[in-house]
């Protein structure tokens, strides 16, 4: 059976996260019920990142096996066709090697999360973006996420439901930037590791938005990792602001894309 990669963006507002779940609308879900509609009776298909209810992707990754050998650029467009008019799309589809696994294959994942500070609440992108009502300072919070960075015991920053068997993950990159907006400013908080731990990123941008708004020191931020007791993390983040960018392999399946999504 052809095993193929799919780049996956969606709005993640409409569901329960990617992962099926019973009675309940997920990501999953839509795009195996589109496949089924190529081809009936698949196994379900692997993604690269379980996102949560509300967070989003424009960088999630799947892969499916498929009876039928088909040209990348025709069945892009024949699972986008039968997703319409939910709000996920296809984006890129590479035929790959039967080892290939989108998360186990993985050895980064990137997140961006999305912070508008302004009194105006957004119009445009509701739900899309976490909006707070108060200013925050740049400098204070990427003093505190260097604290994060490296290899830590991360048990303040992880769900108290989380099922990963350690809390001990590597955190490669937190980089803050801010960007003028009308009548206010966005912040983008980019973070880049191997894998996460469940809630890690809210939790992690929630506390540093307290550092922002001067409710916490970024010494603050260094006392709490080095607790391990979830207790003293700040307020976890909604999902409105968070996306899944990009998920790193040894060898992109999408690096050709010239050669392998064009029409016949």
């Amino acid at each position: 059976m052809p095993r193929y990669a799919l780049k996956i963006e969606y709005d993640g507002r409409p569901f329960c996260g990617w992962q099926t779940q019973a009675a309940q609308k997920s990501v999953q879900g839509a795009v195996e019920a589109a496949l089924a509609r190529l081809e009936p009776g698949l196994p379900r298909i692997g993604a690269a990142g379980r996102t949560d209810t509300g967070v989003h992707a424009t960088g999630q990754v799947a892969h499916c096996d498929l009876t039928r050998d088909w040209n990348p650029f025709r069945l892009i467009e024949a699972i986008n066709h039968h997703l319409r008019p939910l709000p996920v799309a296809v984006l890129a589809c590479a035929k790959v090697e039967d080892d290939f696994h989108a998360r186990f294959s993985a050895h980064e994942r990137r997140y961006l999360f999305r912070v508008l500070a302004r009194r105006a609440p957004p119009t445009f992108e509701a739900g899309q973006i976490w909006h707070v009502r108060h200013r925050l300072h740049l400098a204070p919070m990427q003093q505190a996420a260097r604290h994060l960075i490296g290899t830590h015991d991360f048990t303040t920053f992880r769900a108290s439901k989380c099922q990963a068997p350690s809390p001990i993950k590597t955190l490669d990159t937190v980089e803050i930037s801010v960007h003028d907006v009308p009548y206010g400013q966005e912040f983008h908080f980019a973070l880049r590791a191997r894998s996460f731990l469940h809630n890690q990123v809210r939790s992690i941008v929630g506390t540093l938005e307290r550092v922002g708004a001067a409710a916490w020191t970024p010494d603050d931020v260094k006392t709490a990792l080095e607790a391990r007791d979830r207790t003293a993390c700040g307020p976890v983040s909604p999902p409105d602001g968070l996306y899944l960018t990009a998920v790193g392999y040894a060898k992109d399946p999408f690096a050709n894309l010239d050669e392998q999504a064009q029409p016949d």
